[in-house]
């Protein structure tokens, strides 16, 4: 501890004690407050927050029994229940330790104690509560980011069959707690089908945890998943509660499981099976409560059969299976999504487009859209920004080549490099030629919209 971190209450009738804890701890810790009756403890709390608490168990005169130790513990976590309580006593034993551990105490020190393993307790305690208000921070802010969605299926607009039948599907699983795996292309809104089946399910008032598979390095896996203690590796400075332990109790929803490799397959599988969890660096099992939904982009059965993916961890994480359509299969439901965004974005940039013509609707019904909803949503987003009338036209889209609608429908009679010219010239005369904010609009390098000005002559 050779800088000064960490809030310590002392909390012990004996003010010699509480001297030597202040004249031994103000070297070490940012703040030592020094307590001799319990009774003052609430009004300590509500007015500092502390890293951690060293309590006595006995206040009254010839007391030994601790109990009012154990009855000033119980107050102390119902004030706050993410509190780091260290009893300090003369009168302990084995039995007395592991009662108060099991209580909610954190660590037993016995008087009088050895100073360096004293704040060897204490920096480990602090370290603790570092972590415990950590995970307390992303588990609120994950509960204030599924507030926003807390509405039956939020923002999954569609009338059509394909999309009836999976709001049925959602309905009909969300109350159990059945493992799901969600099917669909990039884009089609596997997270928002899982945050339905969060919503509703019994888990509704627990925290919602998102892991991107496909973002995690090898080397990170568990890690990541499972947690680490201090020193598991070389930048393991500190304790790491891993995303199953942080989900505790709630949803756990790993997105892009189909990336995962064979060796991380395996280990996810243990976890699965087993229900608990084993920190990098330590060999101590945590029991983890959590219900999971997976989600990928990719045929999975297809990579079973190629024996890319295990087919045992398959049966575990598919008891139900959920496929969302991509968008150029439910074409029917575009109109109610386009005027969906365009709510959303008129409100946002502040701009008076009232709606889309009759034109530029059919071009967006035809187009393929690679992208699903997301591609369709960025377009009109952009759209709008870049849109100078009360509606929006095909000249204020800008649609890739790739998503052309192939065989029945041709495209040139709508012609997309007119449509980009028209936007590039657009952009250009806004700025008055400047190059690099036209570039920055337009979501394009300057190299790429120089070629562009060449291509088409600008």
């Amino acid at each position: 501890m050779s800088t000064k971190v960490g809030k310590i209450l002392a909390v012990d009738d004996n003010e010699d004690i509480l001297f030597a804890l202040k004249l031994l701890l103000k070297q070490h810790v940012e703040v030592i407050t020094t307590v001799n009756e319990p009774e003052d403890i609430p009004k300590v709390l509500s007015e500092e927050d502390y890293d951690v608490i060293l309590l006595d168990m006995n206040f009254t005169k010839d007391a030994i029994s601790g109990q009012e130790g154990f009855d000033w513990l119980r107050k102390i976590l119902e004030i706050d229940p993410d509190a780091v309580v260290c009893f300090i006593t003369a009168y302990g034993d084995a039995e007395k330790a592991v009662k108060a551990i099991k209580a909610g105490a954190t660590d037993f020190i016995l008087k009088p104690w050895q100073n360096e393993k004293l704040l060897a307790t204490i920096s480990s305690s602090i370290k603790l509560r570092r972590s415990r208000m950590e995970a307390k921070g992303l588990k609120s802010r994950q509960q204030e980011i599924s507030a926003v969605y807390d509405q039956p299926f939020h923002e999954f607009i569609g009338s059509s069959p394909e999309m009836q039948k999976v709001f049925t599907t959602i309905t009909k699983v969300a109350a159990t707690d059945a493992n799901i795996l969600i099917l669909g292309e990039n884009g089609t809104g596997k997270e928002l089908v899982a945050r339905a089946l969060h919503r509703n399910s019994v888990r509704k008032d627990e925290v919602f945890i998102t892991v991107d598979l496909g973002s995690i390095a090898e080397t990170l896996f568990e890690s990541e998943l499972f947690g680490h203690e201090k020193g598991a590796f070389t930048d393991a400075s500190k304790m790491k509660q891993g995303r199953f332990e942080i989900a505790q109790g709630g949803t756990l929803f790993l997105d892009e499981i189909g990336n995962l490799s064979l060796p991380m397959q395996t280990k996810l599988l243990t976890v699965i099976e087993r229900r608990e969890v084993t920190r990098v660096g330590s060999n101590k099992p945590i029991s983890v409560g959590v219900r999971l939904i997976c989600a990928t982009n990719i045929d999975i059965h297809d990579m079973v059969s190629d024996n890319k993916f295990r087919q045992d961890l398959l049966y575990r994480i598919n008891t139900v299976e959920i496929h969302i359509p991509p968008l150029r299969e439910r074409t029917g439901d575009i109109p109610l999504l386009v005027d969906h965004f365009l709510k959303i974005y008129t409100k946002k940039y502040k701009k008076n487009v009232r709606g889309i013509n009759s034109d530029a609707l059919k071009i967006l019904s035809q187009y393929q859209w690679p992208g699903n909803v997301r591609e369709l949503q960025h377009a009109i987003e952009r759209a709008i920004i870049m849109s100078e009338g009360n509606q929006l036209e095909g000249e204020d889209f800008l649609l890739s080549a790739s998503g052309g609608k192939v065989g029945e429908i041709e495209l040139d009679t709508y012609n997309l490099e007119d449509i980009e010219k028209s936007i590039i010239n657009k952009v250009l005369k806004q700025h008055q030629g400047n190059i690099t904010q036209a570039a920055s609009d337009l979501g394009l390098t300057r190299t790429s919209l120089y070629r562009r000005m060449e291509k088409y002559d600008l």
